[in-house]
């Protein structure tokens, strides 16, 4: 765990936004952490720009914000992140996500019938 000047942990995983040194915006999740560096490797999920995409490039944590959880709440979000975890190749995720989605399913067809 490293803290970064926003007084929140970081962790590998955990979703961050930032910015490079020219601008750019990003947004991904870290790969790897160094506490005595300050420094994470951070996997680009999306950004400005969009040839860093898919590229793990380090950033000092200082200059990182860690993203809040996101409660998912209906269909689309899930599938949303399913599109997300496939990219990301997280099974783990992927599973998890796809559980709830068969969970929200099945509870749709309780409902309706």
């Amino acid at each position: 765990m490293v803290t970064n000047n926003h007084s929140s942990m970081l962790e590998i995983g955990d979703w961050v936004k930032g910015s490079l040194l020219s601008g750019e915006l990003i947004l991904g999740y870290i790969e790897s952490l160094s506490n005595i560096e300050g420094v994470a490797k951070v996997t680009i999920v999306t950004s400005d720009n969009k040839d860093i995409i898919g590229r793990t490039i380090a950033f000092l944590t200082n200059k990182l914000k860690h993203l809040p959880a996101v409660n998912v709440t209906n269909k689309e979000q899930i599938l949303f992140l399913i599109d997300l975890a496939l990219s990301t190749g997280d099974e783990d995720w992927f599973n998890e996500l796809s559980s709830k989605l068969h969970s929200i399913t099945q509870l749709a067809k309780e409902v309706n019938a």
